[in-house]
């Protein structure tokens, strides 16, 4: 195994891409309430490297309030096919508004005008009420490019703790965990 936390998830990820059936970047995200309960949904990877993991979210919803009142975060990946998970912690940070922008052109014209549509996380009285908000922002935007709404951004995870887990026969799980020291990175293993 590796010594570089990031070349390994590289490797993981790209078997998982080919083992996965649906959302091979899919991730639990971990935050807390400001009460400190804890907060847990999936959301999807949409890009990562040696300055960490980025998402993207309105942030204005109930993850985005979580975020910007405690920035630190777990994520899961769970690869079920490959009998394997990562987990990660660290600190989160905003993404610049040049690489949400950039982020944002990528996505399919309808999941633009969704994000200007939904006032995620709030209540919603009804499907319809949703659906004529998007409709509205159809004909808003219609013959021009959706431009990123400024409630819309992402978030950068700066792992400090990166978990490796491989399912092993009879329980005797293999755990390689790398925890950043500096600029470097300690590698060691865990008890299954």
């Amino acid at each position: 195994m590796t010594t570089d936390p990031f070349a390994l998830f590289d490797a993981w990820f790209a078997e998982a891409r080919t083992s996965e059936s649906n959302d091979a970047n899919a991730m639990a995200l971990a935050t807390t309430t400001p009460d400190g309960h804890p907060s847990l949904r999936m959301v999807l990877l949409k890009g990562h490297g040696p300055d960490g993991f980025v998402f993207y979210t309105n942030l204005d919803s109930r993850k985005g309030g979580e975020l910007a009142a405690n920035p630190h975060v777990a994520l899961l990946f769970h690869w079920k096919s490959l009998r394997r998970q990562v987990r990660i912690e660290g600190p989160v940070t905003p993404v610049d508004d040049a690489t949400a922008d950039a982020y944002f052109a990528t996505r399919g014209r309808d999941s633009q005008l969704g994000a200007w549509a939904s006032d995620q996380s709030r209540p919603l009285d009804s499907r319809e009420t949703f659906e004529a908000r998007f409709a509205d922002m159809q004909a808003r935007f219609d013959g021009q490019d959706v431009p990123r709404p400024p409630r819309w951004s992402g978030w950068r995870v700066a792992p400090e703790r990166i978990e490796y887990w491989q399912d092993r026969a009879h329980r005797l799980h293999e755990r390689n965990l790398f925890v950043r020291t500096g600029e470097n990175w300690s590698k060691g293993l865990l008890y299954p």
